[in-house]
């Protein structure tokens, strides 16, 4: 798969920190343009749950000082306003364990990932299956009957892959996408993990597909807003209907 990129403003981590809390029409923009992927998508009127889930493993340090998942916390958010009514992404921080669970709001959102990763300390190791297990025991207790949408960011395979797999098949049997996203070189074999969990037979494994991925290279937030959407709702339509068709999902 090619992505497209745009050319972003440089600078040092503070300026790129700076740059993501200036932007006045910055969410605005955002919710407008993730309304425009989920018509393009066939999606509008559909309601979700979303989850942003963040990789702070050693090797994710810059990302969280460059501003980047500032960012796609932002974006993240924009496409919830279109999809969720109460204004909220839970943010399921991991590395070795689940180090911290909060959320950003349409109204509590800028500047807020570089000082929550910050105020974790220590970043580990990655096992997602943790992560996994905590956003589907968050969504159980909520009692929504929507389904919801999880956007997983990671930069490379986990520390126990039969642990990640086992997670994201149990998970299979409720309303709950996954959307991973893979931080790094697309061509690199860290990805090969996160393509066979894309990939995982159904009904062998699970009863439906219930994961995509996409890699987003090594400087996501190059990606324009317009690509980052279109490539979060690709597979998820074709999901939806697949766990309508299931009964995991209502119709």
């Amino acid at each position: 798969m090619s992505i497209d990129y745009v050319k972003r403003p440089s600078g040092s981590p503070a300026e790129a920190a700076t740059r993501q809390t200036e932007r006045p029409s910055g969410l605005v923009n955002l919710r407008k343009t993730a309304r425009v992927a989920l018509e393009k998508a066939g999606l509008s009127g559909q309601r979700a749950a979303v989850y942003l889930v963040l990789d702070r493993s050693g090797s994710m340090r810059r990302y969280y000082r460059d501003g980047t998942l500032q960012h796609l916390a932002e974006q993240v958010l924009g496409l919830s306003a279109n999809l969720d009514d109460d204004g909220t992404v839970p943010v399921v921080l991991f590395s070795t364990e689940v180090e911290g669970v909060a959320e950003v709001r349409l109204d509590a959102y800028e500047n807020r990932i570089g000082p929550l990763n910050e105020s974790l300390g220590h970043m580990g190791r990655t096992n997602y299956h943790l992560a996994i297990e905590t956003v589907v025991d968050h969504y159980v207790a909520s009692g929504t009957t929507d389904p919801a949408f999880v956007v997983f960011q990671t930069d490379g395979a986990p520390t126990s892959r039969s642990a990640a797999q086992r997670a994201l098949c149990d998970a299979a049997k409720l309303p709950v996408f996954w959307q991973f996203m893979g931080f790094g070189d697309p061509e690199s074999k860290q990805f090969d993990f996160l393509r066979k969990l894309d990939e995982l037979p159904v009904p062998a494994l699970r009863p439906v597909d219930n994961a995509g991925f996409f890699p987003a290279g090594p400087e996501p937030m190059r990606i324009p807003d317009e690509v980052l959407y279109a490539e979060l709702m690709r597979e998820f339509p074709s999901w939806l209907g697949a766990a309508r068709r299931a009964g995991i999902l209502s119709r």
